[in-house]
């Protein structure tokens, strides 16, 4: 099926360049035309700045039932957690589904395309598999289809309750839904994962806290060479004091030392490192996804990510807890929470931050032909008003500025993945009434 779309600005790479004409064949871009003053006849016009898709590297869908409670009172991150497991206590197959459509389709009215699944929610009460052992996780790869965005599945080994200095704990209360027993036993469910179109598989290991040394970590590794691999870092210094109290080194050593870190290793928040965890992490190539809207949320703390992007660190980010959906306000975080701790600005260029929120992200997740506004890529791409009272002003010329440093998510006017437009005008075209959908799926799974 081919398509074509008439873009009243884009956003191409480096600058923005007006009038140009995009063709769509079979899911993916396959011609570009600058300088075409009027649409072509028969074309979609997208008003506006146009921007590569958005991805979302780092989602818990089931989180998002947690805005506006957590935030009452004062805790800690692990307060926080206790909150976050009675939801997780809830949930089913059917209401998981429920609630992951709207919450994906909230994402595509954000102008995130592409949404990576960090998955642990796999068991029914007390850890016993369900008929379908995945259950689960297909309920979220038909949630992403049906909100018409693309879905990287990380299905995530959870073996253990936590690490303290005296050791590793057992899954303990709704803990035992994260678990499989073994990590042969996690690996033979995840094998049973089918991929498609829009659809990766990939994997995780939740953290240190959750899978030891003595589950495997370079055995996980050498199994998942070929696929994207996630794994919590350093989120707290809690867990780097236990870690470093059993093991004697950091979490980022602990993995290093395994052959763990790699080109298709993603270390997620990664805020308190050493300067040699800095190193490693750089040397490997591993990218860092960094979480700016849940790590202040959660009063976790900024991340070193001037020193991890000098070390060679490819950055992307994700809405984690889901305080907010909206890669914009992820990306100029990024900048935003350096100047604050700096005290000096300027450490990222837009067109840096935008590739971190596009490109990059979506690199991470096993897309790499997705995030650009060229021939050959995904045809996945958003367009932001620059009409509302965040954007008004004059038209964009060499940047993208506007995009990251003033409009937010309700900017998105048109949101179209593989070519198909799933967002237009501002309304969901696959997802009727997505507040509602949200406000019931929510009360389900907290009821």
């Amino acid at each position: 099926m081919q398509v074509t779309y008439w873009l009243e600005h884009a956003w191409l790479d480096e600058h923005v360049e007006p009038d140009v004409a995009l063709v769509t064949t079979d899911g993916r871009i396959t011609q570009m035309r600058t300088g075409v003053e009027a649409p072509p006849p028969g074309a979609t016009v997208l008003r506006g700045l146009t921007l590569p898709g958005l991805a979302n590297a780092h989602s818990h869908a089931f989180h998002r039932a947690l805005r506006g409670t957590v935030q009452v009172g004062t805790g800690t991150f692990w307060t926080w957690r206790d909150i976050m497991y009675s939801v997780a206590f809830h949930l089913t197959p059917d209401s998981y589904f429920d609630l992951a459509r709207a919450v994906y389709a909230e994402m595509a009215l954000a102008g995130i395309t592409c949404v990576g699944e960090f998955h642990y929610l796999h068991h029914q009460h007390g850890g016993a598999p369900y008929d379908n052992p995945n259950a689960m996780g297909e309920a979220l790869i038909a949630a992403a289809q049906e909100a018409g965005i693309r879905i990287t599945l990380l299905d995530t080994a959870y073996l253990h309750g936590g690490l303290v200095r005296g050791g590793y704990r057992p899954l303990e209360g709704v803990q035992s839904r994260f678990g499989d027993g073994t990590a042969d036993r996690w690996y033979q469910r995840w094998l049973r994962l089918k991929g498609g179109d829009q659809v990766r598989i990939g994997a995780a290991l939740h953290s240190v806290r959750a899978f030891s040394d003595r589950d495997g970590y370079a055995v996980f590794a050498e199994r998942m060479r070929l696929v994207p691999v996630h794994i919590h870092l350093s989120e707290q210094p809690a867990e780097n004091d236990a870690c470093v109290a059993v093991h004697g080194r950091t979490p980022a050593r602990l993995l290093a030392d395994s052959g763990f870190w790699g080109r298709n290793t993603t270390a997620v928040h990664a805020t308190h490192l050493t300067g040699e965890d800095i190193g490693l992490l750089g040397r490997s190539d591993t990218t860092v996804c960094m979480c700016p809207t849940t790590e202040r949320d959660l009063a976790d703390g900024i991340g070193p990510a001037p020193q991890l992007r000098r070390a060679g660190c490819l950055l992307s980010l994700g809405s984690d807890s889901h305080a907010v959906i909206d890669m914009f306000e992820e990306a100029r975080a990024l900048e935003l929470d350096e100047r604050l701790r700096s005290r000096t600005r300027g450490h990222w260029t837009a067109a840096q931050l935008l590739r971190a929120a596009g490109e990059d992200g979506h690199a991470s997740l096993g897309w790499p032909d997705a995030g650009r506004l060229e021939a050959g890529a995904l045809a996945d791409f958003t367009t932001i008003t620059l009409e509302s009272v965040r954007t008004a002003g004059p038209a964009p010329r060499l940047g993208a500025e506007t995009a990251v440093f003033a409009a937010t998510g309700a900017d998105v006017r048109h949101t179209v993945v593989a070519g198909r437009q799933i967002v237009r005008d501002g309304v969901h075209q696959l997802v009727d009434d997505v507040p509602g959908a949200l406000s019931k799926a929510i009360a389900a799974a907290r009821s």
